[in-house]
């Protein structure tokens, strides 16, 4: 059986790693993926999460309750391993690497 918490790092501290909660991140993460253009410049953070909220499951995320918080750990997760990026102009802007 996994184990219901996964580590995840972030970009702006790294060799830092938190535990968090399996199954939420990993809707959060495919929701973010599935939104996310491949090419730069990419989606506004706003936007991206309007985009996924939809996508999220409710029995998770209840009224999209607490996904911006999901959103901004996923990101920054996913930023340290490559597997995204930050536009480079601001506002900030995602996409897939």
């Amino acid at each position: 059986m996994p184990d219901k918490k996964i580590e995840i790092t972030n970009i702006n501290t790294p060799g830092r790693t938190e535990r968090v909660d399996r199954a939420k991140y990993e809707a959060m993460r495919k929701a973010l993926l599935a939104v996310l253009p491949e090419d730069a410049p990419g989606l506004l953070v706003a936007d991206a999460k309007s985009a996924l909220l939809p996508a999220l499951p409710e029995a998770l995320y209840p009224g999209g309750k607490t996904a911006g918080w999901w959103l901004k750990a996923v990101q920054l997760d996913l930023e340290a391993k490559g597997i995204i990026a930050r536009a480079k102009a601001k506002p900030v802007r995602l996409y897939r690497v």
